[in-house]
């Protein structure tokens, strides 16, 4: 089956530096695709080759097996990470301007009530709180009725609460079948929302493939958490591997009764131990060697 949108060996060279060199990756009709990687690792650029902003060095982009053209900018919506809407402009206005701009749409009404808008429609643009305005922009990558979504880190700098609510929506985007591309900083959203997940490091894709069945591929271990001044630095670290950082101890275990009966052994309290399976954002560091950054 040919799939909805394919990278094959996309390049970006600036100058020196190889952004992304030689990506690919292929993307099926319906699922949530995840990008991530740090700093420095091509997925921002990645993704602009793919949207079509960007021309590559080499390499192509197909949509339904063509080349993309009118037809994949008139079916694709952009979530930018950040855009600038006109100023003095209130909701109801910005989303009839972009409606404007294409010959299918969505009706707004559905869309308002969608992405929750309804109670401030007349409210200027610049007035709306960091979870109203993704709401917004949403909606607005939403009007042309998209069969496929891109998603450019859609909750950064929002509360628990509003990226928790921004969650439901693109729950209920999936639900229509629709194929979203998501960057994300937020390694338990990838978890959430994605049905398979690509990590880019120096301008390679170093792991692919559901969450689960990377972590499954990477992980047989589980870690143990207890705070620093309940272990010992001369604890026996063998056969665990032992990680200390911010007043907390982390034991990587692969066998957990086994552990604690060697923690009991040596004298170490268990008041306010913490048992939890591996993450993607282990897994991320793992691979990347980098911390979480933009």
């Amino acid at each position: 089956m040919t799939p909805l949108l394919e990278a094959r060996r996309l390049v970006k060279h600036y100058r020196e530096v190889k952004a992304v060199d030689g990506v690919s990756f292929s993307i099926p009709k319906g699922v949530c695709f995840g990008l991530l990687g740090p700093n420095g690792a091509g997925k921002t650029t990645t993704v602009e080759m793919i949207e079509g902003i960007l021309p590559p060095t080499s390499g192509e982009t197909l949509y339904l097996g063509s080349p993309i053209d009118e037809r994949f900018r008139n079916d694709a919506g952009i979530m930018f990470q950040s855009t600038a809407l006109q100023d003095y402009i209130r909701v109801n206005e910005a989303l009839r301007l972009f409606q404007s701009f294409y010959r299918r749409t969505r009706p707004l009404e559905e869309l308002i009530e969608r992405c929750a808008l309804g109670e401030f429609l007349d409210r200027d643009v610049q007035r709306l709180s960091g979870g109203q305005r993704q709401r917004l922009l949403l909606a607005i990558a939403l009007v042309n009725d998209p069969q496929i979504l891109f998603l450019d880190e859609p909750t950064t700098g929002l509360d628990p609460q509003s990226r928790r609510n921004f969650w439901q929506l693109v729950h209920d985007i999936k639900k229509e079948r629709k194929t979203l591309v998501l960057t994300t900083h937020y390694m338990e959203e990838a978890y959430e929302l994605c049905d398979e997940i690509a990590i880019m490091d120096h301008g390679h894709i170093i792991a692919q493939g559901t969450p689960r069945a990377l972590l499954k591929k990477h992980f047989d271990n589980a870690v143990i958490s207890l705070p620093a001044d309940h272990v010992p630095d001369s604890l026996d670290p063998h056969p665990d591997s032992i990680h200390r950082s911010n007043g907390q101890v982390e034991i990587l275990s692969e066998d957990i009764n086994r552990s604690i009966r060697q923690l009991v052994e040596q004298g170490v309290s268990l008041a306010q131990m913490q048992v939890r399976s591996r993450t993607l954002e282990d897994l991320f560091l793992e691979l990347t060697g980098h911390d979480l950054r933009g």
